[in-house]
């Protein structure tokens, strides 16, 4: 069953570009991972300042190995946290850049309903 990590990340006012260039300068680092399936970044279209990072995993299992692995920690290896609540994805304060674009992130994690077809 397909789990969805859908990473809240609150961009520091005036960040946001910053932010997507990050995101943009990693592009494609998680795509071998085992289990992964897909990838959005959701940058807000009103006046709210949380962009969402959405990834999708075969499994749980498939996220958690992704967590521990070295492609994962050198992706966040100017952080100084590794807290599940940034596993999803969080390019803040990467090696060569000056400082964090996050002010705030939590990891949210949710289950595809499979409904079944009208009629």
């Amino acid at each position: 069953m397909t789990v969805v990590k859908i990473n809240a990340i609150t961009v520091r006012e005036g960040s946001g570009d910053e932010l997507a260039r990050r995101f943009a300068k990693r592009s494609g680092a998680v795509d071998d991972a085992d289990g992964f399936e897909g990838f959005e970044l959701l940058r807000p279209n009103d006046e709210r300042g949380v962009w969402l990072v959405v990834t999708r995993w075969r499994d749980e299992e498939s996220f958690a190995a992704w967590v521990a692995s070295p492609a994962f920690a050198h992706g966040h290896r100017g952080e100084s946290r590794h807290r599940p609540s940034d596993a999803a994805g969080s390019p803040d304060a990467e090696a060569g850049d000056s400082q964090p674009v996050g002010a705030h992130s939590e990891l949210w994690s949710y289950d595809i309903v499979d409904l079944p077809l009208p009629g």
